[in-house]
């Protein structure tokens, strides 16, 4: 008796331990859930669609993209800052909120260095430069002239903190003056350039191509260091004489401090697999961007190093913190 005693409480730890091993291996259960901080339309919540899609035939379960776009990306980080650190909100973040948004806010609601878990770096894009279509200006040597003929008289139009700096830094080092006027993301800027309510913006080229097909805008420039592949015809600021100009927007994906190794991993692994692939080749192909997948560990070093970036060129443009 005391034999098939030991023999059933034996069993019934073993069992217990299978379960609980089960319990925790079998994240994700549950849908995951990408927040962006720019509405739909915009470059980043564009990667974020595709990723989502692919995340989701990748680990089986529902992955949705949640916009909360405005408040200089603070109400998105915020979301997931606040989330349970399990491994279901998710931030799908642009360079703005995790290393400009450092740069150009002296009390930022939140450390996007210690609030955050760094997952997976994943694509990168040079902006365009583009005016309306019914502008007389053809290329960025016209749009200095009527600048420096106008000072203080032409008004850009930025979705970011990044699109401001990457415009203000090209301002200063072309010697012009422009008008900031802020939009809650990249779209609406772009629309309105389409209907001639600015002279100009700097935007990410994904969000740029529907407005450019249609021949609302035109694109006269790009902000990386080599032509975009959508628009081989359009030259670089480099080329236009800005030497040292090189400003590109990233996409990267985030958790909440205190996210689980074990989770991290999953997400890590399955993020860089995604984007080590020519389906996500092609994707970025279509926007002028690039990959550069890596872990969790190659973004937190990347993010670092952006931070500096940006706050360089921040100062260069003599840009002063909000």
């Amino acid at each position: 008796m005391s034999f098939i005693f030991k023999l059933m409480a034996t069993a019934a730890i073993t069992l217990a331990a299978s379960f609980s091993t089960v319990a925790f291996a079998k994240y994700p259960d549950k849908p995951i859930r990408f927040v962006v901080s720019f509405p739909p339309g915009s470059g980043t919540d564009t990667n974020a669609r595709y990723t989502a899609r692919r995340l989701q035939e990748k680990l089986g379960v529902p992955v949705t993209v949640e916009n909360r776009p405005g408040g200089n990306s603070f109400m998105a980080v915020d979301q997931v800052v606040r989330a349970k650190p399990d491994g279901y909100t998710l931030l799908f973040s642009s360079n703005s909120p995790v290393s400009t948004n450092v740069v150009m806010f002296k009390d930022l609601p939140y450390d996007p260095v210690k609030d955050l878990t760094p997952l997976a770096k994943l694509g990168y894009g040079a902006m365009g430069i583009a005016v309306p279509a019914s502008s007389p200006i053809q290329n960025i040597e016209q749009l200095v002239e009527e600048a420096k003929k106008r000072p203080g008289e032409l008004n850009y139009g930025s979705g970011s903190a990044s699109y401001q700096i990457a415009t203000e830094l090209f301002l200063k080092q072309a010697g012009i003056e422009a008008n900031h006027v802020p939009y809650r993301g990249a779209s609406a800027a772009i629309t309105d350039l389409a209907g001639k309510q600015t002279d100009f913006v700097f935007a990410d080229y994904g969000a740029l191509i529907p407005l450019a097909q249609s021949n609302s805008i035109r694109v006269i420039a790009a902000t990386g260091d080599k032509r975009l592949k959508q628009a081989p015809d359009v030259p670089t600021l480099q080329e236009s004489g800005y030497k040292d100009y090189y400003m590109v927007n990233w996409v990267a994906l985030f958790g909440p401090a205190g996210l689980p190794e074990d989770v991290q991993k999953v997400l890590s692994d399955a993020m860089v697999e995604i984007y080590s692939d020519q389906e996500s080749i092609e994707f970025l192909d279509r926007m002028s961007w690039d990959i550069f997948p890596g872990d969790g560990k190659a973004l937190a070093q990347f993010q670092q190093s952006e931070i500096k970036r940006w706050s360089d060129a921040a100062k260069q443009a003599n840009i002063p913190q909000q």
